[in-house]
């Protein structure tokens, strides 16, 4: 059962997560890649968020440039850790993003990782899973 969620706002995110999938792809981890915007589904993604510890996930990535609402709008709305990875989609170069993830308001935590670093944001989501499951340390070995 996949228990790593990957959300991205719009299909053209797509591309920018494609690291992250890939390593999850190599690794043969399974995950659920879902495409919902923080400002164009704001209700499905408010039921999609609050039914993903029922549904068996235990962690969230969530891609989103510009104002960067999406992994805050997830966090909001579960008590799963989610980790941000700011999107270089606007004039800044991806800094409104990253600094749109890193200032969420207290009681809504996003980790966050580098501007484009998706890689980076599923090796942070299986060293959360470690902490439980020895499929997730081994794979964290093999990525060396």
């Amino acid at each position: 059962m996949a228990k790593i969620a990957v959300v991205i706002g719009s299909e053209s995110d797509r591309d920018r997560m494609k690291p992250g999938l890939d390593l999850l792809e190599k690794l043969g981890i399974e995950y659920e890649l879902s495409i919902l915007s923080a400002h164009r589904n704001p209700v499905e993604l408010g039921e999609y968020a609050a039914s993903l510890s029922k549904r068996g996930f235990e962690v969230v990535v969530a891609g989103a440039g510009l104002s960067a609402a999406l992994p805050g709008a997830i966090s909001a709305r579960t008590t799963l850790p989610v980790i941000g990875v700011p999107f270089d989609a606007g004039t800044l170069g991806g800094l409104d993003a990253l600094l749109s993830v890193v200032q969420m308001p207290k009681g809504v935590p996003v980790a966050s990782v580098g501007i484009n670093n998706s890689a980076n944001a599923v090796i942070l989501a299986l060293r959360i899973l470690a902490l439980k499951y020895d499929w997730a340390a081994e794979a964290l070995r093999k990525i060396g």
